[in-house]
């Protein structure tokens, strides 16, 4: 019974989908786009603006040439660079006092997930200052304008430029969840691949892995249409035609490049069509261990497909003909085992480890129990798992 309410209301979802105020963000891409930024945001008749990011990317001086250029525009920049990991709710209130206390009027994420996760959880409180965090938790709970949002990745993984997604961690109860509300769609997206060329081998891989998760869950799911699937076919073809090179060569800009694409094409795809129990279980992963969202979500992507079985063997296979590694006379069934074994491959090429080894048996029955409610009724998966079979995949990826 509680799997035909979980079809229902995703159905129902999907028909009320195209209804929605959804819109991409204006692209600017190429070799220094970043430089071109300032100008467009001095056109809308700004004047100041938060950058939201992380003190590994303040060290390294990587925002410096930014932070010239909006000068030489006469824009005041304030700097909240305190941004951890899996961003929590302390540092979206830190950063909302700086955006009021600088009187801001539009917000710059530069960084990963985390910065823009942060800045996208600044926005919503701001076009929400009655409701916390927390009341914003789920689909829809926003539903106001924030301000401008400028999404500048240094990573080639989450798409957060183009999603509607924050996903935020409560470091006191280990949970984290995701807001998702169109208004949190960045407004311009910069995609400029010298931002990535430094970016060490162990995040190349990580990030391009969570790029690929994104394509695949949202190929393989129940709520997909014809450009969600062509951006996910895209990405996966860019994704293994360049990660390996990539991690193994960071400094070649058509690699960086087409792995931004591949990310970016990977958001379209997912926030439409949303992701499955990958997603689910690497969340709480995250909120318990900290485990870098990539990381895990690059881990549990093998197991879960193929726990997945038959229900997902047509998609897989298609996926597998679309990167060349079977022939036309193969069963579905074993080109959609090449196409996991493909993943398999990849990880070790690039040295992430096959199981997750810091998971507490304790802590199990509290991580099913979050992942079952963040996947149901909302995410569209090829099969509804029991809270039984959701136990037994755990204990599948861990070591």
């Amino acid at each position: 019974m509680y799997k035909a309410y979980c079809r229902l209301y995703q159905q129902t979802f999907k028909l009320v989908s195209p209804l929605l105020p959804w819109r991409k963000p204006q692209l600017i891409e190429g070799e220094n786009a970043v430089y071109k930024l300032p100008k467009v945001i001095k056109d809308l008749g700004i004047e100041r603006v938060l950058i939201v990011t992380d003190e590994g990317i303040t060290s390294i001086g990587l925002m410096n040439g930014l932070l010239e250029n909006l000068k030489e525009e006469n824009l005041d920049v304030a700097i909240y660079d305190k941004t951890v990991p899996n961003p929590t709710i302390d540092n979206i209130e830190d950063a909302l006092q700086l955006y009021h206390a600088k009187h801001c009027e539009g917000i710059i994420a530069f960084g990963g997930g985390s910065p823009m996760d942060c800045a996208k959880g600044v926005g919503a409180r701001i076009a929400r200052p009655e409701k916390i965090i927390l009341q914003m938790k789920g689909e829809l709970k926003v539903r106001k304008k924030i301000p401008p949002l400028f999404a500048i990745p240094t990573t080639a993984g989450t798409g957060s430029e183009a999603t509607v997604a924050a996903v935020i961690s409560n470091n006191v109860t280990h949970e984290k969840y995701a807001i998702n509300d169109m208004a949190l769609i960045p407004h311009y997206a910069v995609l400029d691949p010298n931002l990535t060329i430094n970016l060490p081998p162990h995040l190349t891989a990580a990030t391009g892995m969570d790029a690929l998760t994104h394509a695949v869950e949202a190929y393989i799911g129940k709520s997909n249409t014809d450009e969600t699937r062509q951006c996910s076919r895209d990405a996966v073809k860019l994704i293994f035609d360049y990660l390996p090179e990539a991690y193994r060569n960071g400094k070649n800009l058509e690699a960086r490049t087409n792995m931004q694409k591949a990310a970016y094409l990977a958001g379209v795809a997912f926030t439409r069509a949303y992701v499955g129990y990958v997603h689910a279980i690497a969340h709480t992963l995250g909120g318990f261990y900290s485990i870098p969202h990539g990381l895990a979500n690059a881990i549990i992507l093998p197991h879960v497909l193929e726990y997945y079985g038959e229900s997902v063997h047509e998609p897989l296979a298609e996926l597998a003909d679309l990167i060349n590694i079977s022939n036309a006379t193969e069963p579905i069934e074993t080109k959609a085992q090449k196409f996991i074994e493909a993943i398999k491959n990849l990880n070790k090429e690039m040295d992430i480890p096959p199981k997750v080894t810091r998971i507490n048996e304790d802590d199990l029955p509290l991580m099913v129990d979050r992942a079952y409610r963040e996947a149901n009724p909302l995410y569209p998966v090829p099969k509804i798992l029991s809270k039984k079979e959701l136990f037994t995949l755990y204990q599948i990826i861990k070591e």
